[in-house]
């Protein structure tokens, strides 16, 4: 299985790329996508250059499902906005080329990767490079996102083990395939 890991953000979007052999990861790709080039008060503009950079990852890297972070609520609600803007252009991307998204906290995350919900950057970098085994650390964007992708190559075998024992269909919350369910 290959997992596609997007950690979403208006100026940079962090994406990573793993491969999963039974319980091997192996590291694909990582990298961010950014949207510097264009003014900041040009939002769709850079929202096009979020779409085009996922869509052209998802091309290059053919995942065969994705891990994105669910936007948590800033202190500032402006901001919260334009981050779920970027979020959508990113997951738009990824469900417009059929991938099946899960989405994760930022806290399911870090105690996937690091062992507890409040762990710092530095951590989940060290972390990411230690399971990956990455001869460096790789950027805080690109960590956040390989650390989704981690964390779905752990959570998906889960869910799909649950889902051969019992006759009830799986319903995660924000699981996207052809529209959301609950």
């Amino acid at each position: 299985m290959r997992i596609l890991g997007i950690d979403p953000g208006l100026r940079t979007t962090g994406f990573g790329v793993i491969e999963t052999e039974g319980a091997k990861l192996h590291y694909v790709a990582s990298g961010t996508i950014k949207t510097d080039a264009v003014d900041i008060g040009q939002l769709p503009a850079r929202l096009k250059i979020i779409f085009d950079g996922v869509r052209e990852v998802t091309s290059r890297y053919q995942p065969t499902c994705a891990a994105m972070e669910i936007v948590f609520v800033n202190v500032n609600p402006q901001s919260t906005l334009l981050l779920g803007q970027a979020r959508g252009a990113a997951l738009t991307a990824l469900v417009s080329t059929d991938l099946e998204v899960s989405e994760y906290t930022a806290l399911q995350m870090k105690k996937a990767i690091v062992g507890h919900g409040q762990a710092r950057k530095e951590q989940v970098q060290e972390m990411v490079m230690r399971l990956l085994k990455l001869p460096g650390l790789p950027g805080k964007d690109a960590a956040d996102a390989l650390g989704l992708a981690i964390c779905h190559a752990h959570a998906g075998a889960s869910f799909a083990a649950m889902q051969k024992g019992t006759t009830l269909s799986r319903r995660a919350h924000a699981q996207y395939k052809r529209g959301r369910t609950y």
